[in-house]
């Protein structure tokens, strides 16, 4: 690869330490989709970890970027809420939405338990037996579809197609129109003018034709004797959940598609990156394939897949000596905390063979720690199982193109390509 890594980060380290502390702003869409953010969350972590930043395009904001910092937010619900009417689970929520939706990651107890337990069956270990073969059985096909010595897209012809495969199975959605869903999952995070959509009017309108068809996918199943066992049921016919409202369902069916399509998706993309980036690692994983399980742990730290989670305050707290205001919009950067020097060792590096690689931040803590966690795993597991089987490396051809946003941290395209079979 011809990649000038090094000196495209002496060159964003420089004008990251250029900013006055109090003016430095890393919400910036451009930093994440150059991959530049990395000096200035470097240097907040060692002069001002708790750091507030008064003008942004987000408005006002507080940055946790330590490890320990983020999981004492994480963790304390009671202070920092989520709740979707005060501003969400991201930075960009608040003023700059006026109409938010309801869904249970964006819920403060009792709210969020109870509708997150009527999904959480469909990721339960007995339910991942089952998906487990499918999975592989499909990975399979993919993978020996793949031109053999011809440049091809990694993320439109291994990632999203797994990824979204399995979302199609989870929500018993009509396979033949998958990719409606990978389509539906980008626009949702997408800022218009930015590759994925022009306008918001067309964002809008997109966004309806998702509404329409899931609402029609209830009224299907809602109404059927026996509930099946894919996540529309599931939230149809649980007791708690069947008399939500429309727009609450939709809410619901938004988290689910971009958390069970965007984070897996980039994180296998992610790891051909890190795999090219880091080449000793790719030949120690090629001669002991029993590393993989520690390697997908490695990968989900390294790419971090959702670059922050907000949290807004409910009542004025002191916090690491910084006077936190009610009211207040608190962002915990993920990022940063899995670069984290004082909490990981070599945080930087990717390191297959760590010795505890599931401690990592990028599921977050708590009450909402990711459901899907496992089922993320799982997919990473088999791709790579069978991608070692197949082919003996996987070459990045250039420089990924990034997504433009400071909360999905992925991948746009990925040109590779692979010499040879084994």
């Amino acid at each position: 690869m011809n990649i000038s890594i090094n000196e495209k980060q002496r060159i964003a380290r420089e004008a990251a330490y250029s900013v006055p502390l109090d003016r430095l702003n890393v919400a910036q869409q451009s930093l994440f989709q150059s991959d530049t953010m990395w000096p200035y969350f470097e240097r907040l972590r060692k002069e001002d970890p708790v750091h507030y930043c008064a003008e942004s395009e987000f408005g006002p904001y507080w940055s946790i970027t330590k490890y320990d910092d983020i999981m004492a937010v994480d963790t304390n619900h009671a202070v920092f809420s989520s709740e979707y009417t005060l501003g969400g689970i991201t930075i960009g929520g608040g003023a700059a939405n006026t109409d938010p939706l309801p869904m249970f990651i964006a819920m403060d107890p009792p709210r969020h338990d109870i509708q997150r337990k009527a999904v959480t069956p469909v990721v339960s270990p007995a339910n991942l037996e089952i998906l487990g073969p499918i999975i592989r059985e499909r990975a399979g096909k993919i993978l020996d579809s793949l031109p053999i010595g011809e440049p091809f897209d990694w993320v439109d012809k291994v990632s999203i197609e797994l990824t979204t495969m399995t979302l199609a199975t989870l929500f018993d959605f009509p396979f033949e129109e998958r990719r409606k869903l990978t389509r539906w999952s980008d626009v949702v995070t997408a800022i218009p003018g930015h590759g994925i959509i022009d306008t918001f009017e067309q964002k809008m309108d997109e966004l309806l034709e998702f509404q329409a068809c899931f609402a029609g996918l209830w009224n299907e199943r809602v109404n059927a004797a026996e509930p099946k066992g894919d996540l529309v049921s599931m939230l149809a016919h649980n007791p708690s959940t069947r008399d939500m409202s429309p727009r609450e369902f939709f809410g619901n069916v938004v988290l689910l598609t971009v958390g069970g399509n965007d984070t897996t998706r980039n994180t296998i993309t992610g790891s051909i990156v890190a795999l090219n980036q880091f080449p000793d690692q790719y030949n120690q994983l090629r001669e002991n394939p029993g590393l993989i399980p520690s390697m997908v742990s490695e990968t989900i730290r390294w790419q971090t897949p959702l670059a922050h989670m907000r949290r807004t305050a409910i009542a004025d707290i002191t916090f690491k000596g910084k006077q936190i205001r009610k009211g207040d919009k608190v962002v915990m950067w993920y990022v940063s905390g899995n670069r984290d020097e004082d909490a990981i060792e070599r945080a930087n590096d990717f390191v297959i063979d760590r010795a505890n690689p599931r401690r990592h931040i990028s599921f977050g803590f708590g009450i909402h720690r990711c459901v899907g966690n496992r089922l993320a795993e799982l997919q990473l597991q088999i791709i790579w199982e069978e991608i070692l089987k197949r082919f003996p490396v996987i070459e990045q051809l250039e420089e990924p193109k990034r997504v433009y946003s400071t909360f999905v941290k992925g991948y746009e395209s990925l040109n590779v390509v692979i010499p040879k079979r084994i």
